[in-house]
């Protein structure tokens, strides 16, 4: 089984909308197995266009655990604080699996 990576570039529109999402929403990825690899920091661009706003990146053990924890009760609870205070686009990639190379 791979790991997956929940991937999300965001531009907030409005911080203080935003407050109730980042203040919850580390505590609602551990249970699943999840682990914050990137929150922010520099972005240079390579080629093409790169992100528009904060990147942010958490690794989980397999897509169905990212999927568990996208659609949970708690993370749902949060995530229209988000959606209301930003604009987001987040998408899931699934990682190699363990032995394969690319």
């Amino acid at each position: 089984m791979a790991n997956a990576y929940f991937i999300v570039d965001i531009v907030i529109h409005n911080p203080e909308g935003m407050k109730p999402y980042q203040e919850k929403v580390a505590q609602t990825y551990p249970p699943y197995g999840g682990k914050l690899l990137v929150l922010g920091g520099k972005s240079e661009v390579l080629e093409g266009t790169g992100p528009r706003g904060l990147t942010v990146i958490l690794e989980f053990p397999s897509a169905e655990q990212a999927h568990a924890w996208h659609d949970s009760p708690d993370y749902q609870a949060i995530i229209g604080y988000r959606h209301g205070a930003a604009e987001s686009h987040a998408y899931l990639v699934e990682g190699l699996a363990p032995g394969a190379h690319a």
